[in-house]
């Protein structure tokens, strides 16, 4: 049905010319002819008869050649009730719009677009049969016009329920214009709604053997065919997929340069996942429109689907370039340089990596600069900060900020508690996490997973509050006992670092090596266990497993080694052990001072005293 939507203001001016250019025409055939001068005359002069001055103000009849034949003054009068029936649509009045249409009907019953928009407004107030007479008199006048044919087999189909005028009706309009899309998807949706799927498909075949260059017909007929093929959780079989595609390469064939059904065309490809055919048809997008900054970021998406990551951040840069008010291109730049830096970071780059992130982190920023109203986006950030660039302070304030504007999401209270923690604030850590445990009862309790338990336990152990922190990681391995080996690893070390329930500690380790048996951290909290114990032996065979288990070497884990060397009295080694790692964390001042006094014992002790 004909929507108030589709009755534009072109039509209304379209139909008004149209009643006016009637009007003009009958009134100019109307006039008198010329008189022709008399045979053999080039001039007759008649004599001028004298009428006397009269007041126009008294004429109430207008003067006899300036009035309107009967038939031009009847469509006139429709002329002005078209306008009041418009009039009065605009103010909802519908029941005196349609009485003022319909006169304009009774002029011109064949006036297609007031036709249909009279019977879409009948149909509206469940009035069918006069909607049906409005439309079937249109029909009348102007039999080759289809719209009134599909207006009627709408009707038919969708409030009556008789499918076989329906189907009449919409292939008469077929017959009248084979290449009006419009009417095969009418067929398609009739057919579809009195359960018959396989004659519905019928129509859209009738369709594909249309012989139409217009390139609309073959994107809609792809559209509605992809809504088919698509609509199930399986993928379309190749057969199906090859055929859907054939209707969009058509509108590709026909479109010449046309960057709107380009594009068109490419959306479909990249929304089918195939990406490959999107990009070549988004470039061409973007020779014809080189400012068309959507198919620019639509173009840099297939790249990163593509993993062209390169390609993908050259483009999002021009397209920052070209509009640096944008929110978009800087999120999605920063996602990607994001994932590279994380990519490095795996290939043992950390410089590299810091740097990018550093560089992702810049983009957030901006991003929020543009837009703050993205919840997301605070929440990278704060990630980074906290993570990998170790700006903890920066992420506290940022966090700050995101809460403020953001008072009920409870992760921005958790992501702060954790952002505490790590800049050494453990009180406030610690009251910001039951901030965020209360606010994640009454708003999202999945916040409370396995791992809030794990990060509020590492707060509580930073502020030295071990039972409680025990407490809370006995929390997280219970939430989730098959993925809880760093939690039991945690625990375990803690214990051990504190010379505290070793027979424990030893058992949570060993829980953990159960799940990940060569992990270099959990070694080596092994290790230290077995230190605490006094077996030196036993903790230097774990520690050297440990170091040798590890991606990178650890300053922890060497300190350890050379701590066992030195109780063992090989203090060559255990110096040894102990200045590697004080390269890796040249502040550690008590291990600066055991490399000095070590040093200092080892030029003054008899060499006899010395395992080497």
């Amino acid at each position: 049905m004909i929507s108030g939507k589709n009755w534009s203001q072109a039509s209304l001016r379209g139909l008004l010319l149209l009643i006016f250019f009637l009007v003009s025409h009958q009134s100019a055939t109307a006039r008198p002819p010329a008189v022709e001068p008399a045979p053999g005359n080039v001039f007759v002069q008649t004599p001028i008869k004298k009428i006397p001055p009269q007041d126009d103000s008294f004429i109430l009849t207008p003067a006899k050649d300036l009035a309107l034949e009967p038939e031009n003054a009847r469509k006139a009068d429709a002329l002005a009730d078209f306008v009041e029936g418009t009039r009065l649509e605009e103010n909802a009045d519908m029941d005196n719009a349609l009485a003022a249409y319909e006169k304009v009907l009774n002029v011109d019953p064949g006036v297609a677009e007031l036709a249909l928009r009279v019977a879409a407004l009948l149909s509206r107030q469940e009035d069918f049969p006069r909607a049906i007479d409005v439309l079937k008199d249109a029909i009348k006048a102007k039999p080759r016009e289809p719209g009134p044919y599909l207006q009627l087999s709408f009707i038919y189909a969708k409030y009556l329920k008789k499918t076989d005028q329906a189907l009449k009706y919409v292939n008469q309009a077929i017959a009248l214009d084979p290449q009006n899309f419009d009417a095969y998807q009418r067929l398609y949706e009739i057919e579809a709604v009195a359960g018959e799927p396989q004659k519905a498909l019928l129509a859209l075949d009738r369709a594909a053997k249309v012989k139409s260059d217009e390139p609309s017909f073959w994107i809609r007929l792809g559209k509605l065919y992809a809504s088919i093929v698509f609509k199930s959780q399986a993928e379309p079989n190749p057969d199906e997929l090859k055929r859907v595609n054939g209707f969009f390469q058509k509108a590709v064939q026909n479109a010449a340069d046309d960057p709107a059904i380009l594009k068109d065309v490419a959306d479909y490809y990249a929304a089918s996942q195939q990406i490959q055919e999107a990009i070549p048809l988004y470039l061409k997008v973007l020779e014809l429109q080189p400012q068309d900054s959507n198919a620019r970021e639509k173009l840099a998406a297939g790249f990163v689907i593509t993993n062209q990551r390169p390609k993908a951040i050259e483009m999002l840069q021009e397209i920052i370039l070209q509009h640096p008010e944008k929110y978009q291109p800087y999120d999605l730049l920063a996602q990607l340089l994001d994932e590279g830096a994380r990519a490095l970071e795996r290939a043992n780059q950390p410089e590299a990596a810091k740097a990018e992130f550093a560089k992702a982190a810049g983009r957030y920023e901006q991003c929020l600069l543009i837009d703050s109203n993205h919840a997301n986006t605070y929440l990278r950030l704060a990630e980074l900060l906290i993570g990998p660039l170790r700006e903890s302070e920066r992420a506290v304030k940022i966090l700050g900020e995101a809460r403020q504007r953001f008072p009920n999401v409870p992760e921005f209270t958790y992501f702060l508690a954790i952002a505490l923690r790590e800049a050494k604030h453990a009180q406030q850590a610690l009251t910001t996490f039951e901030e965020a445990l209360n606010e994640a009862q009454a708003e999202n309790e999945e916040v409370l997973n396995a791992r809030f338990y794990f990060d509020y336990g590492a707060a509580a152990d930073q502020a030295g509050l071990y039972d409680k922190a025990a407490d809370l990681f006995r929390k997280s391995i219970s939430l989730d006992p098959g993925n809880a080996a760093e939690a039991y690893n945690y625990v375990g070390f803690m214990w051990a670092e504190h010379n505290m329930h070793l027979d424990e500690a030893e058992e949570m380790i060993g829980r953990a090596l159960q799940l990940d048996p060569n992990n270099g951290a959990y070694l080596d909290s092994l290790g230290w266990v077995h230190y605490r114990k006094g077996k030196y032996e036993d903790a230097l065979k774990e520690l050297l497993r440990a170091a040798q288990n590890l991606t990178r070497d650890d300053p922890v884990v060497l300190e350890h080694i050379g701590d066992t060397y030195s109780k063992l009295n090989r203090m060559p080694q255990a110096l040894d052990y102990w200045q590697k790692a004080m390269t890796l964390n040249p502040e550690n001042k008590l291990l600066a001072e055991k490399i000095e006094s070590t040093k200092t014992t080892i030029s003054k002790g008899p060499p006899s005293n010395i395992n080497r």
